[in-house]
């Protein structure tokens, strides 16, 4: 058994609101379906296991693109989401944050119940990862959130979180069905983080010495480390600047977002009598659903789709917000019943995008657009969790300007 990555982040407080997490369901609903429609159950677990695309799946919904929040929202809202339709879509989420973690093997079981999967099994994978990550390997993080996420055809993989609250970070491990081969023979594809000290690590190629003398005690043979591959480190500040975010993929979007685009190319005329605000939104959602792990590097990028509660990058847009779930999932709706040009419509979006980025001239300002979205706020329904954002006044114009 191999993890896959894992996400070193900042431990940030504060509840998402009500009207922020229905959003957040609605949409990663209508995004879990379209990957399921255009490339099945395999692919999305297999982006579910990416640290990078998970991190910017949680930035496009609504999450400050960072924070170590992103973990427990992402998959409370796919648990909310996703467990109601568990028959149509053919996929089970299961455990969560604390108390809710431990209901994990009773989940699994029913679940196998109901579709014939090998419930014990599946149990003992969930408890194996947990194990290997809180006891053979003790890095200083504890974990507190455990999800497993299964399809009806046994596929798995577990997202689960530690915290070391005395320097306020936490660590996100995943890992993937698709690496089986054993718990105790190279259980790691990668741990990673920031320096800190001797830690002890039972399944290390160091550690042989010790493996050797537990397992003639315990005739159990822990085995060595691979080397490490999927890494993330986040910066402890909230704001996103410049250096975080690829700005010749952003311009390239902002530049498809101008209302002339959907005259100017064919694919996009399903789309036509979007605003330019909810077309930027849409191709960095097209991203999140069909691109390659390589357009991942920067997740800070997709906060700039719909913002955050705490008004980081801005006050998330909640006309801009309502009218992308409410495309996608018509989008999806029609492909299920074998209509699927407006969802290729939505494709192209990221498809045009890059094919611009490729000759690009970045020109935009991330302050600039920041800024821009601020002012501008009120306008598409901004909101943060203190309320609405009001339409600024003659003299906030002139400073807004100004600066």
């Amino acid at each position: 058994m191999k993890q896959v990555g894992s996400a070193d982040l900042a431990l940030m407080g504060g509840s998402i609101p009500h009207w922020l997490f229905e959003r957040m369901k609605g949409l990663s609903l209508a995004i879990v379906e379209a990957i399921l429609t255009e490339y099945g159950h395999k692919m999305l677990l297999t982006k579910l296991s990416d640290p990078f695309w998970f991190q910017s799946f949680g930035a496009v919904i609504g999450m400050d693109w960072n924070s170590s929040g992103v973990t427990t929202a992402v998959t409370r809202a796919l648990k909310a989401a996703i467990n109601p339709h568990v028959k149509e879509l053919g996929l089970y989420v299961c455990g969560g944050k604390g108390k809710q973690s431990l209901k994990t093997p009773a989940e699994l079981l029913y679940l196998a119940d109901q579709t014939g999967l090998d419930g014990q099994y599946l149990v003992r994978c969930s408890k194996l990862a947990a194990k290997v990550d809180n006891t053979a390997l003790q890095d200083g993080f504890q974990l507190y959130l455990h999800n497993f996420i299964v399809s009806d055809q046994g596929d798995w993989v577990v997202i689960q979180q530690g915290m070391r609250p005395e320097d306020k970070r936490a660590r996100r491990y995943h890992w993937h069905a698709e690496a089986v081969t054993s718990f105790v023979n190279e259980p790691h594809a990668a741990v990673c983080g920031n320096y800190q000290g001797e830690i002890l690590n039972l399944v290390a190629s160091e550690a042989q010495a010790t493996q050797k003398g537990i397992l003639a005690i315990t005739q159990e043979s822990p085995e060595k480390i691979l080397r490490e591959i999927k890494q993330m480190q986040l910066p402890q500040y909230c704001k996103v600047k410049t250096k975080d975010v690829n700005l010749k993929r952003l311009g390239s979007i902002l530049w498809l977002a101008q209302a002339t685009q959907t005259d100017d190319f064919e694919e996009l005329l399903l789309l036509k009598g979007l605003g330019p605000r909810t077309l930027q939104s849409l191709t960095l959602v097209s991203e999140v659903i069909h691109g390659t792990p390589s357009r991942f590097s920067d997740p800070a990028r997709f906060s700039i789709a719909h913002g955050g509660k705490r008004s980081r990058p801005f006050p998330v847009p909640t006309y801009v917000y309502d009218e992308t779930v409410s495309t996608l999932k018509k989008a999806v709706d029609l492909a299920k019943i074998g209509q699927k040009e407006k969802q290729k419509a939505i494709q192209q979006l990221t498809t045009i995008a890059q094919k611009a980025e490729e000759n690009f001239q970045p020109e935009d300002n991330l302050e600039k657009l920041i800024e821009k979205e601020q002012k501008e706020s009120w306008q598409y329904g901004g909101r943060t969790n203190k309320g609405f954002v009001k339409q600024p006044s003659s003299k906030q114009l002139r400073l807004f300007d100004e600066s």
